[in-house]
Parts: C-alpha cells; sequence; structure tokens
C-alpha cells in the first residue's frame, strides 16, 4: 500500500481529528500563537522595511511629481511645444488636476544687509527656484499643508516667496558641498534672489517642509514673477505634474500621451519612472534584509513545531504501539502528525492573514510611522503573501512529520513495553 493511500490518508485524518479534540487547550493556543507570530514576522519585518521606502514613493506622487509627470529631453531646457501638450492634458477626462512649473538653478543670500566687511563670507546657497501657479500647485500637491511656519504663496503675491527648510541653518543637516544652510531666516526676513543674471531682493513669506527633498530644498515663487527673472517665454514650461483620477493606471496614460505625440518634445514619465534608481537599490537592498530576519522566524517557528510534535509523539509512544499492533499502518499515523502540523499552520496564517489585510495595512496606511525621511506604510503586496505562507505550511509539515516519523519506526513491541 502506497504512502499516501486513500485508506491511510482517511484514517490519519481521523486519527488527528480525535488528537487535536483531545489536545490540550493552551497547547493548542500556544501553538497557533507561535504561527501567528511567525508569519506576522515572515510579512511584516520585510513590509516595513520595504515599506519605508514605498512610503518614500508615495510621499513622492502625492506631494511632487502626482501620477505622472512630464519633463524636458534630455538636450533641452523646456518642454517643446509646452501651450500644446499642457491643453491636451487638461481636456483629457482621466486628469484631475494639472500643476505647469517652471525650473532654474539660482542662489538666495541672507546676510547681505547685515555683513558689515565685504570680506565677510556671503551666507549664500544654492537652490532650486520653481515657479509656481500657487492655486494649481496646491490643488494638485497640497503644498499649502508643507508650511510650517508664515503662510502660503497667494496669486496677487509679488516679491515673496516660500523657503525650503532643509535650506535654512534651523533644519539643515549641515553644511554640504555647494549648500550652505542660511542663518536667521524667519516669515518676514529679506533674502537675496538670483536666477541667472538677475538678482531680486524678496520677503520669505512661508517656511516649507517635506520628507521629499525636492521640496524642503527649494525655493517657490509665483510663475509670472519667475519669467520675469529668468527671462523664459509664457509656454516654455519645465514640468507639467499630473494628478488622475483613482482608477485610472497611470503607466497607460503615460503611454496614451506617448502615443499622442507628447513623447516627441517631452519625457513622459510615472511617478515610479521619475524616482531615482538609487530608491529601487535601497527597495532591494531591504528586502533581502528582511527576507534575511524573517527567515529566522521561519526556523524558530519549524523548531518549536519539531519539539512540540516530538514531545506529543514521545508521551504516546505506548499508544502508537498499540496503534500499529492493531493493524493502523505507520503511514497512517505519521499523516495523522502531518495533519495537526496542517492544521496549526492553516489556522495560524489565517489569523495572521486576517490580522494583516483588516488592522495593520489600512492602520499604518492611514497612520504611517514617522521615520525621519520617510511616512513608512506596510507594504504587503498579495502575491508576496501567499507565498509565504505556501513557504510557513511547507516548513511546518515537514517539521511535523520528521519527529512523528522517527517515533512510528520505533519497534512495536518496545514502543507498547516502554523500552528505549
Amino acid at each position: 500500500m502506497s504512502f499516501f493511500s486513500p485508506l491511510n490518508v482517511r484514517v490519519g485524518f481521523f486519527l488527528a481529528v480525535r488528537q487535536i479534540r483531545r489536545a490540550s487547550k493552551w497547547t493548542t493556543i500556544l501553538i497557533v500563537s507561535v504561527m501567528v507570530l511567525t508569519f506576522l514576522n515572515l510579512v511584516a519585518v520585510t513590509g516595513v522595511l520595504v515599506g519605508l521606502i514605498e512610503g518614500i514613493s508615495n510621499s513622492y506622487r502625492i506631494q511632487y511629481t502626482g501620477d505622472v509627470i512630464i519633463s524636458p529631453l534630455s538636450t533641452k531646457s523646456y518642454i517643446l511645444r509646452s501651450d500644446d501638450v499642457l491643453s491636451l492634458v487638461r481636456s483629457l477626462p482621466q486628469v484631475t488636476s494639472v500643476s505647469p512649473r517652471y525650473l532654474r538653478g539660482g542662489s538666495v543670500e541672507a546676510n547681505y544687509l547685515t555683513r558689515a566687511d565685504l570680506n565677510e563670507k556671503r551666507n549664500l546657497t544654492g537652490a532650486q527656484i520653481i515657479g509656481i501657479n500657487p492655486a494649481a500647485e496646491d490643488e494638485l500637491s497640497h503644498l499649502s499643508d508643507y508650511v510650517i511656519k508664515g503662510q502660503y504663496l497667494a496669486s496677487s503675491d509679488y516679491d515673496q516667496v516660500l523657503i525650503g527648510a532643509y535650506l535654512l541653518e534651523e533644519y539643515s543637516f549641515g553644511e554640504q558641498p555647494g549648500l550652505t544652510p542660511l542663518k536667521n531666516i524667519v516669515p518676514g526676513t529679506k533674502v537675496r534672489l538670483t536666477i541667472g543674471d538677475n538678482t531680486r531682493e524678496v520677503i520669505v513669506k512661508g517656511i516649507i517642509k517635506s520628507k521629499v527633498d525636492q521640496i524642503s530644498l527649494s525655493v517657490y515663487l509665483n510663475d509670472g514673477e519667475f519669467r520675469q527673472m529668468a527671462g523664459v517665454n509664457n509656454y516654455d514650461l519645465s514640468q507639467i505634474a499630473i494628478r488622475l483620477t483613482q482608477e485610472t493606471d497611470a503607466a497607460a496614460f503615460r503611454d496614451l500621451l506617448k502615443r499622442s505625440g507628447v513623447g516627441d518634445g517631452a519625457r513622459v514619465q510615472t511617478y515610479i519612472d521619475a524616482i531615482p534608481n538609487a530608491v529601487a537599490d535601497i527597495t532591494n537592498t531591504f528586502a533581502m534584509l528582511g527576507n534575511m530576519i524573517s527567515s529566522i522566524g521561519l526556523v524558530v517557528a519549524s523548531i518549536t513545531i519539531f519539539i512540540v510534535i516530538f514531545i506529543n509523539a514521545l508521551t504516546r509512544r505506548k499508544f502508537i504501539g498499540i496503534l500499529k499492533g492493531i493493524g493502523i499502518s505507520g503511514a497512517a499515523i505519521e499523516i495523522s502528525y502531518v495533519f495537526q502540523s496542517l492544521f496549526y499552520a492553516t489556522l495560524g496564517s489565517g489569523i495572521g492573514f486576517a490580522l494583516l489585510y483588516g488592522l495593520m495595512v489600512p492602520y499604518l496606511y492611514a497612520h504611517p510611522i514617522d521615520f525621519p525621511f520617510s511616512d513608512g506604510i506596510l507594504y504587503a503586496p498579495l502575491p508576496g503573501t501567499l507565498v509565504r505562507i505556501a513557504l510557513l505550511v511547507a516548513t511546518t509539515l515537514i517539521a511535523g512529520y520528521i519527529p512523528a516519523r522517527m517515533i512510528v519506526q520505533k519497534n512495536t513491541l518496545d514502543s507498547i513495553l516502554g523500552r528505549n
């Protein structure tokens, strides 16, 4: 008779059900709890580590790029036929909001009014200068939510700017090449803004702080004033950030724009495409670290199941010997312990699955973990979770089968008489 014959499976299942029903409820709770915690360890450790980087990507999409962003070709400084592209984007039903932007490198100087000695080092830093339509930008990225001091720009503001917190000594990480923190800057302070050959004295209206560096290292001003200082035409746009309806696929919309000819004069990217390659490398690294840490939990769970099943089979060795003596095959007895292991693994994984998707994932999405450089979420895609469940179940079955076989293979008479 083969190991997995229908008779062996039926008898093994009957014995497993009988033993589970008669088992101590505290033992069952302990084993299932180990399975739940092992499952959550398998998923949550990797999920939090990867979710830290996913939080960066999500913040980048919400606060800066939108779902799709259009930018100049590598050989150009602006989007070709910007007016036509902007009109096309605004006409599409998949679009909910659009923010056209102008970008140039520039500098900001802070101590020019108080510097008595001309030989004294200037408190000057390089920065990305961004010209925006304040209302359109706020509709897309909710930029006003990140004003930590002062006020957000109004469309009528002139000679007023928002300045990124990381450009200021109070919030910066110290001096870096090309980045000297500005000192004593508060709303109302005058600074000298330079774009190209044009310099203008402006007032800091607000300070903005975000975990997206492109925001916290930039200076924002009204697009009309930017065009005057930078000497650009109305439609020589540097970026067009696009927010889509919830049901619209960003990649499909990107491809639609490319087929419409936008890709001939500009680079069209989803927010995932626009994220630097270093972020993807960090994501892969954190995933590897998470899997390594999770594998330790899997080994611990396997050892726990092995010990529990071994002790259970050892204490029931006389009973196992009697079963063999009355004609129950060793295979059926071994299968019964496999079924017990399957019960514990399945129940533990099921409870863990419910906790994961019913509580942990939605809670951390609504209340991200406040890491210094990211709002971390719990990243747990369903396919990866199912793979981990299968891995946990398979490992548990093996851990349950081996000790059962060790006991069952002992001499029947020795088992009944309790001899070693």
